[in-house]
């Protein structure tokens, strides 16, 4: 069963221009992100872009890129317009923020559809102590008994209706698992749902096309890049994890 690995880079990012270009430890993000995937054995790498300067550091480090439109809405809409290109039974998209992802957790990803394949998949973990839960930057996630999505938002859920109830966030881990249709599906719409519009959490539009979200519960404690301070945490993370050994 084919896999391809798709990695979004959007040069204009709205909270962060440049973002993908960003140096972590010397080296840019979008590249960190593909030297996790090229980990990932029988997967192609591919990192889906608007940009020659983006699309430049990725040849130089000896990546494919794929050039997608630049009124891409979502990293999901960039991914799904690449995958016209690439011939695979399954897509697998991993935000170029996420330079310090586990590959273990990618390979999660990867099996979990396999197993559900009419599935969309997406990793979920708990909200570290390092985690500010209120963060509108950390989607936290509620989950059923089935494993599957039912609600993901920036505020505070589940709430309580007892002020010092003490509760365990969740929050999404952005590694998901798609086929050829849903991403069709997804596409085809050309505009954001309501409720994506207003979370700005893309993975909700296929509430609106009743597709169903298995969630894949992860051990990650990787820290998302949304903002210039978070290099920094980043940074820290990585060090940490290579001199233990750990990301393999």
């Amino acid at each position: 069963m084919t896999t391809s690995i798709i990695i979004p880079a959007r040069y204009g990012s709205s909270r962060y221009r440049g973002k993908p270009l960003v140096k972590i430890l010397g080296k840019e993000m979008v590249i960190r992100v593909a030297d996790i995937c090229s980990r990932i054995k029988n997967a192609k790498v591919y990192i889906a872009t608007d940009s020659k300067k983006i699309a430049k550091v990725v040849k130089k480090y000896g990546y494919k890129y794929i050039f997608t439109s630049s009124n891409c809405l979502t990293g999901t809409d960039r991914v799904a317009e690449a995958s016209n290109k690439i011939r695979s039974k399954i897509y697998i998209n991993v935000q170029g923020d996420e330079p310090t992802i586990n590959p273990k957790d990618v390979r999660k990803i990867i099996n979990a559809k396999k197993k559900f394949p009419n599935h969309v998949i997406c990793g979920y973990d708990k909200v570290h102590n390092f985690e500010n839960p209120s963060s509108i930057n950390l989607p936290k996630v509620v989950v059923n008994s089935k494993g599957e999505l039912i609600y993901i938002s920036r505020a505070l859920v589940p709430g309580a209706k007892k002020e010092f109830q003490n509760i365990q966030y969740y929050k999404q881990v952005c590694i998901y698992a798609f086929n050829k249709r849903q991403l069709n599906k997804f596409y085809s719409t050309k505009k954001k749902s309501e409720t994506e519009s207003i979370e700005d959490i893309e993975i909700l539009r296929f509430f609106d096309l009743n597709e169903k979200i298995k969630m894949v519960k992860l051990n990650s404690n990787s820290v998302a890049v949304d903002e210039i301070k978070d290099v920094k945490k980043a940074e820290k993370l990585l060090k940490k994890n290579i001199f233990s050994g750990r990301n393999k």
